[in-house]
């Protein structure tokens, strides 16, 4: 499994021969200028919830590749209603998709479209892949639900936000990395507004101080599980 980052809260992930894209916000993210998305590989568009900050480039990334859309129903809905492929989903609920298996699990967050279309409840995904399992916890504060997702999947990496003010922090990172069981932690939504901003050093230590180990990679940058 190859998980990329590209900026913000967006990832691109290949895994059984698949590409699958996360949140897509590029586009717009000046710190995400060189990254091109008409160049984008995607089968797949998994969406966590529907601020402008995660779905920004959906449309654009799905009308060239095809890809299906993935999300809670009211988010499908919404894209299906626009001609685009699309799989609904709700929390609690798995299906299997030709990458693996993919569950939909809680977020507590706040979810509606830029236009005021209504998003939905905001949510998470835990993707059990052949080789490899993990969770991207999508714009979450820290919940005792997270506390649930070892007990069905061991985790091989956690991908938490960090950033505070809309989401969780660093130290309820650390406490929701304890919930899941997974000390391998790939940081997001962190930086990319003023409201967001991290000190990097700081962070990566609090998580080292625990035995625990946060990633914090360039956008662009890639790891292998």
């Amino acid at each position: 499994m190859k998980i990329t980052f590209y900026g913000h809260a967006s990832l691109g992930i290949e895994v059984s021969g698949k590409n699958i894209i996360v949140d897509p916000y590029i586009s717009a993210n000046p710190k995400a200028s060189h990254i091109d998305i008409n160049t984008l590989k995607a089968d797949f568009i998994l969406l966590t919830h529907a601020h402008g900050d995660h779905i920004l480039d959906v449309e654009a990334i799905a009308k060239r590749t095809n890809a299906v859309i993935v999300s809670n129903a009211e988010i499908a809905s919404y894209y299906g209603q626009k001609g685009f492929q699309s799989h609904p989903m709700n929390h609690g609920g798995s299906w299997n998709f030709d990458f693996g298996k993919l569950k939909y699990v809680n977020a507590i967050h706040s979810s509606s479209f830029p236009d005021g279309s209504n998003g939905g409840n905001p949510g998470g995904f835990v993707i059990e892949g052949e080789h490899k399992n993990i969770y991207i916890a999508g714009d979450t504060a820290l919940t005792m639900d997270m506390k649930l997702i070892p007990m069905r999947t061991k985790l091989d990496l956690a991908v938490l936000p960090i950033g505070d003010n809309f989401t969780m922090d660093v130290e309820d990172a650390i406490i929701a990395s304890d919930f899941v069981e997974c000390d391998k932690v790939l940081g997001i939504h962190y930086d990319t507004f003023g409201y967001i901003e991290i000190n990097h050093e700081k962070a990566i230590k609090k998580f080292f101080d625990k035995g625990k180990d946060l990633m914090l990679l360039e956008i662009g940058d890639f790891i292998e599980l």
